[in-house]
């Protein structure tokens, strides 16, 4: 089976919280179940478009080898024969970042990249879908799980996905950042089938983190 997540997303690094995460938001079932990758210390990995979980996988195994995300990017996509249906984000230990776009990935396709954060996605209404989130990030303040959730919002108020919506999720990790200490996962919380996902997910992030005040 062909599994496509046409999608947007956000991949960032906190390096006050030690924290790295991504959120990202698709008119595709289960997007969260899926696109997000990230391990405490190592960094965090958005894998979409046609999508490659090994990008994920073994993106975070190269990265804590010490490869950069351009590095580990280039040898991700030049072992790979579907490379040009491929979209994925990079984020290292130190927030240093990449994006990558194939060439036959559905229009709009691209991303945006800023200082410890990239922003991409595909069949988007638009550039402005990844300009606006990337402004929303940047702007945003408080902690790293509701900086990603500004970005989605933001991303989905300039259009997002232009079929549509149905899934949305969020990933954030932290050295022992898991229940009672153990494990990094501190934030994994998904929308895997709903009409307003990017909604729903903020509602379901409020009852674990509180949101920042405007």
């Amino acid at each position: 089976m062909q599994t496509w997540f046409n999608t947007f997303s956000i991949v960032a690094f906190d390096p006050e919280r030690q924290e790295w995460g991504v959120a990202v938001a698709s008119r595709a079932l289960a997007s969260g179940a899926v696109v997000p990758w990230a391990k405490a210390g190592v960094g965090a990995v958005a894998t979409q478009s046609y999508t490659n979980v090994t990008y994920g996988s073994r993106g975070l195994e190269l990265l804590a080898e010490g490869k950069t995300p351009e590095q580990t990017i280039e040898k991700l996509t030049g072992e790979d024969n579907n490379k040009e249906f491929r979209q994925v984000g990079m984020v290292d230990a130190m927030g240093n970042v990449a994006n990558y776009t194939g060439s036959k990935c559905q229009d709009w396709a691209g991303g945006k990249s800023g200082k410890h954060y990239t922003c991409q996605g595909i069949i988007l209404a638009g550039e402005a879908v990844v300009n606006e989130m990337a402004k929303a990030f940047e702007e945003a303040r408080g902690p790293l799980a509701w900086r990603m959730m500004a970005a989605l919002e933001a991303g989905e108020k300039a259009g997002g996905d232009k079929r549509g919506k149905q899934s949305a999720g969020i990933l954030v990790v932290r050295d022992k950042g898991g229940p009672n200490g153990y494990g990094d996962r501190m934030i994994d919380l998904r929308v895997d089938d709903h009409e307003n996902p990017v909604g729903e997910l903020a509602r379901i992030l409020a009852k674990r983190i509180r949101r920042p005040e405007k």
